[in-house]
């Protein structure tokens, strides 16, 4: 449902807040049909929060987005999609050794797709969004150099 919706239905995230209720019918069809993903979800948000300097917000295609320094890391989608914004060359390095699939909307830009579906796959994703975060701390450490 979820492919189709964005590959047919794109134009709707443009409507004020829906994304936002499209999100959250996912977290009400998990919680009835696979609470784990939920769960899961919850633990990849707990365990990103406490590293310092992050911050969630609302992401404005729904889900939960990751902030470092004002700036997104990426952001995970209800139904266990987490997207996370690289470089063309750590992309590259994701898609080759497996860790990620293009983004699945956006394919030729720096963002990859993970799809969560196991517990495995929900501490990968916490260390994806770590190497995330140490990528963004230390090109904000380098931009605060005198």
């Amino acid at each position: 449902m979820f492919k189709f919706v964005v590959r047919r239905l794109a134009f709707l995230k443009y409507v004020p807040l829906l994304p936002q209720v499209f999100d959250l019918l996912f977290k009400m069809w998990n919680g009835l049909f696979r609470p784990q993903l939920n769960d899961w979800n919850d633990q990849i948000e707990a365990e990103i929060l406490q590293i310092p300097g992050i911050e969630l917000s609302l992401h404005k295609y729904g889900g939960t987005q990751f902030n470092y320094c004002t700036k997104e890391l990426g952001h995970l989608h209800s139904n266990g999609l987490l997207d996370i914004l690289t470089s063309k060359a750590v992309k590259a390095a994701y898609l080759s050794k497996g860790l990620a699939e293009n983004h699945h909307v956006m394919p030729q830009s720096g963002w990859v797709s993970f799809y969560i579906g196991s517990i495995e796959d929900q501490q990968q994703a916490v260390l994806l969004l770590k190497e995330a975060y140490e990528r963004a701390r230390n090109l904000e450490m380098k931009r605060n150099l005198p």
